[in-house]
């Protein structure tokens, strides 16, 4: 791979990919053995937890957009739920154990240099836990819908926010 996640050679066979039409786009593929390399998004799912205060979100410990806000969320593990891939980054970021109460949104996350990403949110209940910075947050704290921070670390958090509070 190159640095900017572009496959040069065959992961099978490590022949040179060249750049071919697979169904109308060009795709690096592998003229020896036919390996065609997809660049497809990765699965992120998250938490829209209100309480009294507003809405639980995290201050980010590490780039991209160190120090912004964002709602907890993570990448999906392989062989995980995006059911469990929620609870686990509500509980590892903030300390918070939740119920899922129902999806939220699925929302196209183009805006974070390492990875296009789907991002599926769910809406929740508290059922245990303080709150308290975990994992790659600095800082966990609810927000007034009137009153969320400036700085929100991605688009697809700010329109999901946007999308909870005109409800």
């Amino acid at each position: 791979m190159s640095s900017h996640g572009h496959a040069r050679h065959c992961p099978r066979c490590g022949t040179r990919l060249v750049r071919r039409d697979d169904h109308g786009r060009p795709r690096p593929t592998c003229p020896a053995c036919g390996f065609i390399h997809y660049r497809n998004p990765a699965p992120a799912a998250g938490v829209i937890l209100a309480g009294r205060a507003g809405v639980l979100m995290v201050r980010r410990r590490y780039d991209p957009a160190a120090g912004a806000w964002c709602l907890p969320a993570g990448f999906m593990e392989y062989g995980e739920t995006p059911e469990r891939c929620a609870v686990r980054e509500l509980r590892e970021e903030t300390g918070v154990k939740a119920r899922l109460t129902g999806l939220f949104g699925v929302y196209a996350g183009l805006d974070d240099p390492r990875v296009r990403s789907v991002l599926i949110l769910y809406t929740a209940e508290r059922v245990a836990g303080r709150v308290a910075p975990g994992d790659d947050a600095i800082e966990a704290r609810y927000f007034g819908l009137a009153r969320l921070p400036r700085r929100i670390a991605f688009a697809s958090h700010r329109t999901a926010l946007a999308e909870f509070s005109a409800r």
